[in-house]
């Protein structure tokens, strides 16, 4: 199954201090992506949302993987971020909204990028605001059929979390297929699988949230 993967990072939320300190971010960068910020640094963006950003991307990765291989355990510095691509007139703007939603990034200033795993290549768009950081990757740098969304929720609490993040992908899944009868559960390993009634959909999805922040991608039916 062709799969797609997302993360979000809420930037209010990380500890920039820890984030700085080499004993974390080896955790999380190998000696040849740290090269990579050569490039952020003069677009104004700092060290730690660079890091986080890569977390971000590796995240998603081992999401969309995970689904095909569920005994694949996440150690960041495993998966290879081998190019970045920063607009050139790339500005940190704000969020601006509560909710934000779309096909594809045609329309999106983002960061796109290329990452391994193994024999695996997956690439990534990511967006990043003041606020969060969001990636998502799929198996076609196109993304042409990936559907993706953010959404800013009053109540970080996790269950409501969990609760508000499949009302916000059912709610858009609805629209686009005018059923009403999904619903989503996680498999033995944790993957989110959508189900249509009581069957197992051919739609693979992607779920996250921090903090404030929830976020989902999915993968479009044919």
């Amino acid at each position: 199954m062709i799969s797609t993967g997302n993360d979000i990072v809420s930037l209010n939320a990380i500890n920039i201090t820890r984030t700085k300190q080499y004993k974390f971010y080896s955790k999380i960068l190998s000696d040849s992506e740290k090269p990579l910020y050569n490039e952020f640094g003069l677009a104004g963006i700092p060290f730690e949302s660079f890091v986080w950003l890569l977390w971000s991307i590796k995240e998603s990765a081992y999401k969309s993987l995970q689904r095909n291989d569920p005994g694949l355990i996440f150690t960041p510095i495993k998966f290879m971020v081998e190019g970045l691509y920063l607009p050139s007139d790339f500005v940190v703007p704000g969020f601006g909204t509560t909710k934000s939603e779309g096909t594809g990034f045609d329309n999106q200033t983002c960061i796109k990028g290329v990452v391994t795993f193994g024999s695996n290549t997956l690439y990534s768009c990511s967006l990043i605001c003041h606020e969060f950081i969001f990636s998502v990757v799929s198996h076609d740098d196109s993304f042409e059929k990936t559907c993706w969304g953010i959404k800013l929720i009053d109540n970080p609490d996790h269950e409501n979390q969990s609760k508000e993040v499949r009302l916000f992908l059912i709610e858009k899944l609805q629209q686009l297929y005018g059923a009403n009868d999904f619903n989503i559960i996680k498999s033995p390993h944790n993957c989110p699988i959508l189900l249509k009634g009581t069957e197992e959909s051919a739609i693979p999805v992607s779920l996250s949230h921090h903090e404030q922040f929830i976020a989902y991608s999915f993968q479009i039916e044919g």
